[in-house]
Parts: C-alpha cells; sequence; structure tokens
C-alpha cells in the first residue's frame, strides 16, 4: 500500500463553466450555501491538527472553480506558511486567473494546473459551455509569465469533440516549459453522456504523438499518476492520465476533501466517506478526528476503482466531478 501524502481539497462546489463531462447538460445544481463549506479556519485547523501530524503534507486546491472562492489569496498564504507543509497547488479553468496570477505567485503558491481542452475557440465553447477560450489563454500567459512552474494543461480528451487536436495540444510544450496532461475521460455523474461518447485510450493517444513527434521519457515534479514522456528538443513534457485503461490503485498516494468537508478516499468511488465537517462542528476534538481519518487510511487499499462495485457504488454516481473536487 502506498504511503497516503496527499490532499485534494475542494474550496468550492459551485464553478462558472459548466463543461460537458463534469456538469451533465440539462441537470440543475443546488450549490452548498456558505454555512455548508468549511470556513478558512475550520480548514487550516484540519490541515494543522489532523493531516500534518498523519504525515499527509502536500496539498491541491480544487473545485468546482477555486477562485471562485472569497478571500483565496489570504487562505492560500496561509496555507503556504504552515509549518510542515511541503507543497501546494492549485487547479482552475483560468477564467479569473490572469487578475490573480501575480497575487497567488506572491503569496508563495508556486504551482498550477489549467483546464484546456480545446485551441479552437468554437470546440472550447461546445466543451465548456462558454465563449471564454480567450480569456482563458489570457489567464495561461499570465501565469506563465508571473514565473508558476511547473505551468500544467490538463486536456480531457472526448473522442468526435476533441480528440483531432492531440498533437496540437501536445506541441505547447516544444517552445514553452509546459507540461501538457491528457486525461481519460471518467463516468463521474454523467453516465448517460460517457455511454454515448465513449473515450479514448492513453496507448491510442501515444502512438499517435509517437509517431507525429517520437517520444521519450521525461520527468516533471507533480504528486499525480502520470506517466510522462517529451517531445525531442521540448522545453516540457507531455503526460497521460490513464484512469480508465490502466489502473493505478497500487499507486495512489491521495485523498481527497469536499467542500462541505466530507473525506473520499477514492475519487471513483462512493464507498466508505468520512464526514469531518460535523464531527467537527458537533465539538469533536482534532484527536478525535485524527482517529477517524487513520481509520479511513487503513482501508483506502480495499476502497478504490477495482472495487467500485463493492459498497456503495454500484456504477452511476450520485455526484457530479465539480461536486467531488476531482
Amino acid at each position: 500500500m502506498n504511503t497516503v501524502n496527499y490532499l485534494r481539497i475542494s474550496l468550492i462546489d459551485r464553478c462558472n463553466f459548466r463543461c460537458s463531462y463534469c456538469m451533465p447538460e440539462g441537470e440543475e445544481f443546488t450549490y452548498l450555501q456558505a454555512q455548508e463549506t468549511l470556513t478558512d479556519d475550520e480548514l487550516l485547523g484540519l490541515v494543522q491538527g489532523v493531516f500534518l501530524p498523519l504525515g499527509i503534507n502536500r496539498f491541491r486546491l480544487t473545485g468546482g472553480e477555486p477562485l471562485l472562492r472569497k478571500g483565496l489569496v489570504d487562505l492560500v498564504d496561509r496555507l503556504v506558511h504552515l509549518p510542515g507543509v511541503e507543497d501546494v497547488s492549485l487547479t482552475t479553468n483560468a477564467y479569473r486567473l490572469e487578475d490573480m496570477a501575480e497575487d497567488l505567485y506572491r503569496v508563495g503558491l508556486r504551482r498550477i494546473n489549467i483546464s484546456l481542452d480545446s485551441l479552437d475557440a468554437e470546440v472550447f465553447r461546445k466543451i465548456t459551455g462558454r465563449n471564454h477560450w480567450q480569456r482563458v489563454w489570457a489567464g495561461i500567459l499570465a501565469a506563465h509569465r508571473v514565473g508558476f512552474d511547473p505551468l500544467k494543461l490538463n486536456v480531457v480528451v472526448l473522442p468526435g469533440v476533441n480528440d483531432h487536436e492531440v498533437v496540437d495540444l501536445a506541441a505547447l510544450s516544444l517552445e514553452r516549459a509546459w507540461h501538457v496532461r491528457f486525461i481519460e475521460f471518467m463516468p463521474i455523474g454523467n453516465t448517460e453522456y460517457f455511454e454515448q461518447a465513449g473515450w479514448v485510450s492513453s496507448q491510442t493517444l501515444r502512438e499517435r504523438l509517437q509517431e507525429c513527434f517520437g517520444l521519450t521519457e521525461g520527468s516533471c515534479f507533480g504528486n499525480g499518476p502520470a506517466d510522462v514522456f517529451q517531445l525531442p528538443g521540448a522545453k516540457g513534457t507531455v503526460g497521460f492520465i490513464s484512469q480508465m485503461s490502466e489502473c493505478f490503485c497500487d499507486r495512489c498516494n491521495r485523498v481527497r476533501l469536499s467542500a462541505n468537508g466530507v473525506l473520499r478516499p477514492c475519487l471513483l468511488n462512493e464507498s466508505g466517506e468520512v464526514d469531518l465537517k460535523m464531527s467537527l462542528r458537533a465539538g469533536m476534538g482534532h484527536a478525535y478526528l485524527r482517529d477517524q481519518v487513520a481509520h479511513l487510511l487503513l482501508l483506502k487499499q480495499d476502497i478504490h476503482f477495482k472495487e467500485r462495485n463493492r459498497g456503495t457504488t454500484t456504477g452511476a454516481y450520485a455526484r457530479t466531478m465539480s461536486q467531488i473536487g476531482g
């Protein structure tokens, strides 16, 4: 069993995009009210009093869209400077990044992942439901300009929608030290679309890039499960996250905390969750919560994608990716 040292923290379940692979078309969402989400003090208290003592010292801030969280820059500042925190990163759709990149970098954030599913504004609109390609691109350039390194670009590959752009997207790694990550489409809260569209395997994408460019093994700092390669002469890398075709449960080092304070041991399995916010607000101390989390970590090896048909998960997911904080 891998040592779990990495926590993905969803700061908010709301998003200003409506990506087809994340938030199914036509579905109405009831977002959490402010009082239902963990406060900054509660979150930082859990990090300091529960997660760090258990050896979890690497953190990624996600959403929804985390840049919509009020007071985000101050929260990042406080988290980055907690004693024992080794790494803090953030995933964003970059809509607000042009205005916030400099402040986030100033308070100590250094690593950032940005969703960029297409280089074509119309395809981007089709996937995200928003006509914001130029604004996202401006956010990416702003993050590059202020010095984020590594700067990773996440691409969810959708057959018949953006899979024809894989070569062009990979080429973004040639001239700049950008790290492009191709992600297999997952059935999280979008079962109908997933069954209609299907998914493209990482092996298929690698063969396409091998034929066009050639590939060599590469490396890039991070906490994720990507298999990393490099185009010849490239300053950056390309990576493949293959949770559908090449299950990596045996090397998973992460757990997830949703915006409403529920700790989840596996993205693709809804079994075995622990409601930390409920216990915290019921007056349970950090020692009690540490015991809860430690027990969950012991069970983690049995609560993963390969066992998703056991327990409460039966193949259909009750929450979408935006609600989980993928």
